[in-house]
């Protein structure tokens, strides 16, 4: 049965793969909601579609459809500002909807677990977008990892440079109290990847947080992680091709990198059709990832000692 579902941030980098999946899944989008009036890209997807520009008239359209139509939210997808992601999916729970968020699905920890008593008492659910458990690559060397004796450890680096403009630190990601940092922008979704796969941290350690940088060191049951994250292009190994995204995404496993560069088309999709079928991920899913950054946040960085990644020795 087509489910109908309603968009918040429908003007965001992110929207468009959400609008995809609600349409490539066989559903509706009735109304979408952003600050901002540039969603044009609604057009090549779901023309009919309500637009708001005020929360409070987005609400009122959403509890009349409900109360005088029958005609229920099923969902709404969350793309809004990291910072609005809790009042969103209080939102969306408050009107018996269930809540599909992107990444990260709150700041802090304890906000998961308010949400989680807020999901018993309406009796709904909380959707959390982690895409890359379900890249194929991904899955497969989980599978590896899982067969392997219990008692290893892999040694790692990760390294994902994604440069980024100017924009970026003027813009509400820039703001360390609304993103949560470069470690929870644009590293969570490795953060959890990481978790699923080598095991819950037993050691959290921070060796450089700027505004455009981090880096650290993690230990997971399965695994010793030296990890870099940038949004500075100087620090891309090689210049970007043209035409290309100007990034660099990279995991060497014992000295041997692992490819998982192509398979990113499609994740958002897949993890819609997941969550339709009741096998979405969820709160407690989500967690450990949330957990992992915001240590990062608070933590003092200890500069270059320890274990501490390969390109910190280059970084300005």
């Amino acid at each position: 049965m087509k489910k109908n579902f309603a968009l918040i941030g429908a003007a965001g980098y992110i929207a468009p793969r959400h609008m995809k999946a609600i349409k490539e899944t066989g559903n509706d989008l009735v109304a979408a909601l952003d600050k901002n009036d540039s969603v044009g890209v609604l057009d090549s997807y779901f023309p009919d579609a309500r637009f708001f520009t005020e929360f409070e008239r987005f609400d009122r359209h959403l509890e009349k459809q409900r109360r005088e139509n029958g005609n229920k939210i099923d969902y709404v997808s969350i793309c809004s500002p990291n910072y609005l992601h809790d009042a969103h999916i209080r939102f969306a729970l408050r009107i018996d909807a269930n809540a599909i968020c992107e990444k990260p699905v709150v700041l802090n920890p304890w906000n998961v677990e308010a949400l989680q008593e807020i999901e018993k008492e309406q009796e709904r659910k909380v959707y959390v977008i982690l895409q890359l458990r379900h890249h194929p690559s991904i899955i497969a060397l989980k599978q590896k990892v899982d067969s392997e004796p219990a008692d290893g450890k892999y040694d790692i680096d990760l390294t994902y440079i994604t440069s980024r403009g100017r924009w970026y630190l003027v813009s509400w990601k820039g703001d360390i109290e609304k993103s949560g940092g470069i470690a929870t922008n644009i590293g969570i979704h490795f953060f959890d990847m990481l978790d699923w796969i080598f095991g819950p941290v037993q050691y959290n350690i921070v060796h450089l947080e700027q505004p455009t940088k981090a880096a650290g060191f993690l230990e997971l049951k399965k695994a010793r992680v030296r990890w870099f994250l940038s949004i500075d292009k100087d620090d891309l190994p090689h210049p970007p091709e043209n035409g290309k995204p100007a990034t660099y995404r990279s995991i060497k496993m014992n000295g041997e990198e692992f490819e998982f560069t192509e398979g990113f088309t499609d994740l958002h999709t897949r993890s819609y059709e997941e969550i339709l079928a009741g096998r979405g991920f969820g709160l407690e899913d989500a967690k450990p990832a949330v957990d992992i950054a915001s240590n990062i946040r608070r933590s003092r960085p200890v500069g270059l000692q320890g274990e501490y990644h390969p390109m910190l020795k280059g970084a300005r």
